[in-house]
């Protein structure tokens, strides 16, 4: 492969996902685009985008990533979950035929199949229960059409990552960030939170990138719109997540539910299956789930101390 598309790469996981290519395709040119390159809500620059590039492989990461952004800007998460994976299908379709394109979805779009308590493989309904799901679903459904008419695409749905750089509309960055913030004197020492109970299948970022690697390396010898699950199989809850963080902390710390943090609905406990990508793609998770929060907590503490000193 001589030219390797990775849209979104300025996100959490491009930045982790880049350097990981440039290693796995030594020789290749990474062509890593954020939306003032490439704005994939555009279906014209889009297309004239992949056109004059002409890519060996896309692997689409721009989206609204995270749920509770998705549900107060609708608008834009349909825009640019659905819209904009279809504009980038599209462009590859019809201007760069010989892209394979690896679509990143989500563990979320199971939605209310998660209410049996397994694992789920890639069989399970997808029934969405909140908005990002929803968009994320139907950007598989649109771009798994398209296959009929000759896309090339491999579709992967990773459960919960994490790592250091990930924004605080994720829980465990929620969490050590206001760690971080009451151990440097900013703020009381209480910690927010919304639900402890739900329990969910984490995963180091390194990992689910070291997935989406193989899944492009392996991607010739794959049939076309094969599905992989990315996910630990472990269920964790999200109050253990918390006790782990604050063993680590460096002064007391109470802890308050915050009722803006808690969800309308909430799925009690949300695992994958990851069977497929083991056997297939021969992936496995490699990073211990201690030692990845660890890293978010060691991380934000540094992003406070930088701000305040």
């Amino acid at each position: 492969m001589q030219k390797i598309l990775l849209t979104g790469a300025d996100g959490f996981v491009g930045r982790h996902l880049r350097p990981m290519l440039q290693t796995a395709f030594a020789g290749a040119d990474i062509v890593a685009t954020h939306v003032h390159q490439l704005d994939v809500t555009d279906a014209a620059a889009t297309a004239a985008f992949i056109d004059n590039l002409q890519p060996d492989a896309c692997i689409h990461l721009a989206g609204v990533t995270a749920v509770d952004e998705a549900k107060r800007a609708p608008e834009k998460a349909w825009a640019v979950n659905f819209q904009g994976t279809l504009n980038v299908g599209t462009a590859i379709l019809r201007h760069a035929p010989q892209c394979r394109m690896i679509l990143i979805s989500s563990g979320e779009c199971y939605g209310a199949s998660f209410k049996t308590g397994d694992a789920l493989d890639e069989t399970a309904l997808l029934v969405p229960l909140n908005l990002y799901a929803a968009t994320k679903a139907a950007a598989e459904m649109a771009l798994g059409a398209m296959t009929s008419d000759g896309l090339r695409l491999l579709r992967l749905r990773p459960f919960n990552h994490t790592g250091p750089g990930q924004r605080e509309a994720f829980v465990v960055p929620a969490f050590a960030g206001q760690m971080a913030r009451i151990e440097a004197g900013l703020t009381a020492p209480q910690i927010k939170v919304g639900a402890l109970t739900p329990e969910r299948d984490f995963l180091d970022v390194r990992d689910v990138c070291a997935a989406y690697v193989l899944a492009l390396q392996k991607f010739d010898v794959l049939p076309n719109n094969s599905v992989f699950n990315i996910a630990s199989g472990l269920a964790v809850r999200i109050g253990d997540v918390l006790e782990t963080l604050l063993e680590q902390a460096r002064c007391p710390i109470g802890i308050v539910t915050d009722p803006a943090r808690l969800r309308r609905v909430e799925i009690a406990c949300a695992i994958g299956d990851a069977t497929l990508a083991r056997r297939v793609l021969g992936w496995a998770p490699q990073y211990e789930l201690g030692a990845t929060l660890l890293s978010v907590l060691e991380a934000a503490r540094r992003v406070v101390h930088g701000a305040s000193s």
